[in-house]
């Protein structure tokens, strides 16, 4: 897991700078002179800032830091004053759930918005908050925001080196159609089991099923990446939780090896969060018993009963997206896979406008989207191929689809760098080569949306620079037509 490729080292970039925010934020919190639960929602509240905001510009991403209290505090002042009234605190909750979860049709900002406001209402439940405590709470907020920023934009700006990469927009439709929607009220729904079922279990912990609920929800879009997540969450949970045993109960809270360990923590979520949400979601487990060691509470009971509230909220989610409006794997599969054919096509044709000596024409754009889509198609296929799949026909279809998508983005990518290339020129074969492509598109997807090279353009004689061109529209060719018999092996009333 650790031995992940990191180009760049990103990963290890973005998780150190993680460890800065949230240390310089619980640290100030604390010289501050305000209480223990306040220092640790500061924290909460860094991270969150580091770890949920997406956007793909600096100034996207400080556009969306600077909202989060401004969608965080209500939501955290409501939680504590309906603190005491456990029918309207749920119903807020579940409110809030909803619209967190709906919110993602706004992208990546309605994304960290919608997590941020789940968490506040969390913490609160966490931290057992009542109104007396809220001026602190609210302090502890945002001043950890603004040091967050400070880090984040200031100090350690990674994204300016590297900007993050565009986040593909949800899939869209209209009212029930629309998969977020769907996914909405499946939360809703899941968030409730898991609540009624959680107080079963606990009067006093219930909340961490609510949690496992909305977690398994975030960045899936079917039924089957849902079933997945919650998998890897139980996974992550288990072996967290006897970690937990051997490391966060023996300390009973000494403040500086808890301190320690929590920094290691938040180093583990950031740096495994992509690769491995088992490994994101042990940390997370390790962490939450070394804070409920700060607080004095932590035994070996507790742990167990985190447990069976995971494994409570897996089955609420499990519940929700097959019984309540359920998105099949294959349905969104399909999308994902037809926009990013789409974008292949669109990058081929900036492409292919360039090399006919169109200086305004630039195929990074286009390869940048591509690489986004294909990422995603990517995850709404990894159900498909897990090892626990008993398809075995899907499956083997599944990891063809796979392949062929990696060799369009491979010859995608060889094509721009071509395309970019001061003595790329045109050359007669391209115009052949690059309409069998768009014909290829064609007979997969039923139209394209542009044509390949503009009508104007009169075809030259051959040009060395253009040879590797040809070979990577070639491999194109070949990988779309090879698509047409694994994606139409599957019926529509699968998965």
């Amino acid at each position: 897991m650790f031995m992940a490729p990191d180009p760049g080292l990103f990963r290890l970039r973005v998780s150190l700078r993680a460890v800065l925010g949230v240390g310089l934020a619980v640290t100030v919190c604390a010289s501050a002179g305000l209480p223990l639960p306040a220092s640790i929602t500061g924290g909460l509240a860094a991270l969150l800032a580091l770890f949920t905001v997406a956007d793909s510009t600096v100034r996207g991403q400080a556009v969306t830091t600077a909202l989060l209290p401004a969608v965080g505090l209500p939501v955290l002042a409501l939680a504590t004053i309906l603190h005491a009234l456990p029918a309207a605190r749920d119903t807020a909750w579940l409110a809030v759930v909803f619209a967190g979860v709906y919110a993602r049709r706004w992208g990546p900002r309605g994304n960290a918005l919608g997590i941020f406001a789940f968490m506040m209402f969390f913490t609160a439940q966490f931290l057992r908050a009542v109104p007396d405590l809220l001026p602190e709470l609210s302090a502890a907020v945002a001043l950890s925001l603004a040091l967050a920023a400070a880090v984040r934009f200031g100090l350690w700006c990674v994204e300016r080196r590297r900007p993050l990469p565009a986040v593909p927009a949800p899939l869209d439709g209209r009212g029930l159609a629309r998969p977020v929607t769907r996914q909405a009220f499946q939360a809703t729904a899941a968030c409730a089991f898991a609540a009624a079922m959680g107080e079963v279990l606990s009067h006093e912990r219930w909340y961490w099923a609510v949690g496992t609920a909305w977690w398994i929800f975030v960045n899936t879009a079917s039924r089957g990446e849902t079933l997945v997540r919650g998998f890897r969450r139980v996974v992550g949970t288990v072996t967290g939780i006897v970690a937990g045993l051997l490391v966060a109960v023996p300390l009973h809270g000494a403040p500086a090896p808890t301190a320690l360990l929590t920094a290691v923590c938040v180093f583990g979520i950031f740096y495994t969060a992509a690769p491995s949400y088992s490994w994101m979601m042990f940390f997370v487990t390790v962490m939450a018993g070394l804070l409920y060691g700060l607080l004095g509470v932590l035994h070996p009971g507790l742990l167990v009963l985190r447990l069976a509230e995971t494994g409570v909220g897996a089955l609420g989610a499990a519940l929700a997206v097959a019984l309540v409006l359920p998105i099949t794997t294959h349905a969104v599969t399909d999308r994902w896979v037809g926009r990013a054919v789409h974008a292949v096509h669109g990058c081929t044709a900036a492409a292919a406008h360039r090399l006919a000596g169109d200086t305004e024409a630039d195929p990074a754009p286009r390869a940048a989207e591509l690489e986004g889509l294909l990422q995603r198609a990517r995850q709404a296929l990894a159900p498909l191929v897990h090892p626990l799949s008993p398809l075995r026909a899907r499956k083997a279809r599944a990891r063809q689809v796979l392949a062929l998508l990696d060799i369009c983005a491979r010859e995608t990518r060889g094509l721009v760098a071509v395309a970019a290339h001061p003595d790329a020129s045109h050359d007669a074969r391209l115009t052949a080569a690059c309409l069998r492509v768009e014909a290829a598109v064609e007979a997969l997807l039923g139209a394209v949306p542009e044509p390949v090279l503009p009508a104007h353009v009169s075809a030259r004689g051959h040009h060395p620079g253009a040879e590797q061109a040809l070979g990577h529209l070639h491999g194109l060719e070949r990988a779309l037509l090879a698509l047409a018999a694994p994606l139409r092996g599957a019926s529509p009333a699968q998965a």
